[in-house]
């Protein structure tokens, strides 16, 4: 009988090669952004980390060799994508464990917590919106295809935040998008929706944009909390 270490093992195999992809932060960083906001092209991917092309390139080879990313075409694009939409619960996970660790070593600053990314929550209270809005069925997890997130079964979690999902109007706007939050690493939600929801926070005087800069003040940590139990 093999041991415990057996290098035929698939599963301990296939567990040590992802964790060695994982190990490089442009590598880790591609992934997460392919599988929260969806395809990109090497261009748009290298804009996104802040790396070069050909830096890039190579990462990317490398984890299209692994099996992690694939690659489409679009007319002339290229376009890289995660290859299999599980790996999105395995980065949140990873990311979810870290930040978890990371709250222990400092305090966490107001940015931290809650700021805007255009015109929608971000930060802790951005991802938490999201992540309720997901486990409660108002909104389908990201699948990797794309940055726009379906609309789940039950709308009951949206309208505790005071908004309508069927009364607010995308136009030629997506009406939900995963946008991965850089802080956390976690997606928050944008689209019109993330939009609105900002806007019932605002409105309802939960928090409060500062004059300058894009931190938002939490005003009812309490109702906060209530109607986001993951927050407090």
């Amino acid at each position: 009988m093999a041991g415990w270490i057996d290098p035929e093992n698939r599963v301990l195999a296939k567990a040590t090669a992802l964790a060695g992809e994982l190990a490089d932060p442009v590598r880790l960083t591609a992934l997460q952004l392919l599988a929260a906001e969806g395809p990109h092209t090497l261009t748009q991917l290298a804009d996104a980390i802040g790396v070069s092309a050909s830096r890039l390139g190579n990462h990317l080879g490398r984890l299209r060799a692994s099996g992690l990313v694939a690659v489409e075409r679009s007319g002339r694009h290229a376009l890289y994508r995660v290859a299999d939409a599980g790996l999105s619960g395995v980065l949140a996970a990873l990311s979810r464990y870290a930040g978890a660790d990371a709250a222990v070593d400092r305090e966490p600053s107001p940015a931290d917590i809650a700021h805007t990314c255009y015109d929608h929550a971000a930060g802790r209270l951005g991802v938490v919106v999201f992540s309720t809005l997901v486990e409660r069925g108002a909104l389908r997890p990201p699948d990797g295809r794309g940055d726009e997130v379906a609309l789940g079964p039950d709308p009951t979690a949206f309208a505790e935040l005071g908004v309508d999902p069927d009364a607010v109007a995308a136009g030629r706007r997506k009406r939900a998008t995963a946008c991965l939050d850089r802080t956390h690493r976690l997606p928050h939600l944008g689209g019109a929706l993330g939009s609105a929801v900002l806007d019932a926070l605002l409105e309802r005087g939960l928090v409060r944009r500062r004059p300058e800069g894009r931190v938002l003040d939490v005003l009812d940590a309490g109702e906060l909390t209530r109607l986001l139990p993951a927050f407090g």
